[in-house]
């Protein structure tokens, strides 16, 4: 699993116009799933984005999680994190899970997540969705379960 999270201190998805998502202080996360990932994967990224320390303190240092803030989680499916653009003009996303398999550990993701205590919004899978931030900081990381 991959994902881009972003500090915000507001968020929203749309999809069709109407808002499906929306989140005040919290993290953004963009979340690609592929093939080889399981539910321990999605355990292990929800467990290290609600425990980074990426929040200020009093002292400005980023010492606080999104747990010790009590913030939110804007959490939107984004297959195209693993398009593949080594090749060609035109990206390759065959590293991309299927739809099915992607979307039951998408909300397994967005399960663990909430297991913590964080309340959850999401994007709609599979549609076209427009997000929109206010990247705080900006604090812009990227994580991958591959990389552990």
């Amino acid at each position: 699993m991959r994902a881009v999270i972003q500090r915000a201190s507001k968020a929203h998805v749309t999809v069709d116009g109407e808002v499906t998502g929306e989140i005040n202080q919290g993290i953004v996360i963009l979340l690609g799933v592929t093939h080889e990932d399981e539910e321990k994967d999605a355990k292990w990224l929800a467990d290290k984005i609600v425990h980074l320390r990426i929040f200020e303190d009093e002292s400005g240092k980023m010492n606080h999680s999104l747990k010790d803030v009590g913030g939110q989680a804007l959490s939107v499916s984004q297959f195209t994190l693993y398009g593949d653009c080594r090749k060609g003009r035109r990206p390759n996303f065959m590293e991309a899970a299927k739809p099915e398999p992607a979307n039951i550990l998408y909300e397994t993701f967005n399960r663990f997540i909430e297991d913590h205590g964080i309340q959850v919004k999401t994007g709609v899978f599979g549609a076209m969705m427009d997000v929109s931030l206010v990247n705080d900081g900006p604090v812009t990381l990227l994580l991958d379960t591959k990389d552990i």
